[in-house]
């Protein structure tokens, strides 16, 4: 089974993405984010992999397999809590990332559909996402309520300063407020 690109295109083995197809036993679909998942063994890797389907290219097969035990009672939980889904960022008029203080495995829970954890290290990852401004990424961003660096581009950096002054503007007019309670 191979991958495609996320413009639908199939890399060819001399370009610097070109992964080799894989063989692999298909155990479930799972849908989340709004797109189908395969929840996978990878025979070639020796593990279990979670692919978005509509990145794969299957390739008819004649051998039988016997069942595995799942990796998780939840799968649900499995594809939601797997970095490496073989996301990319979806098309949207802006796209950023940000270094957050947070383990892929979280982010990637609860990171919209279409965006991409990478996995820094045990404490740290990349999430790079999509949104129509660059507030609404700024917004996401805020919503992981941990320390961000390393933010891209610098609409993305303008944005959450605009965003800071709306807050501190309004945590500032609901202070002097003698009716708000």
């Amino acid at each position: 089974m191979g991958s495609l690109r996320s413009d639908g295109t199939r890399p060819e083995p001399s370009d610097p993405g070109y992964l080799p197809a894989h063989r692999i036993e298909p155990h479930h679909l799972v849908v989340w984010a709004a797109r189908w998942y395969l929840v996978a063994y990878d025979l070639t890797d020796d593990e279990w992999r979670v692919r978005r389907v509509d990145r794969l290219h299957p390739r008819p097969a004649r051998q039988h397999f016997v069942a595995r035990a799942l990796p998780h009672p939840d799968l649900a939980h499995f594809v939601m809590s797997t970095h490496d889904r073989s996301d990319s960022p979806a098309a949207w008029q802006c796209t950023g990332s940000a270094r957050l203080n947070l383990p892929a495995h979280i982010v990637a829970r609860w990171a919209p559909g279409g965006s991409v954890v990478e996995h820094l290290d045990t404490e740290y990852c990349r999430l790079t996402l999509g949104a129509w401004s660059w507030a609404g990424i700024a917004g996401i961003l805020a919503t992981f309520d941990t320390e961000l660096t390393d933010l891209h581009p610098p609409e993305l950096v303008h944005a959450c300063r605009r965003l800071t002054h709306r807050w501190a503007t309004i945590a500032d007019t609901e202070n002097l407020d003698p009716f708000h309670k």
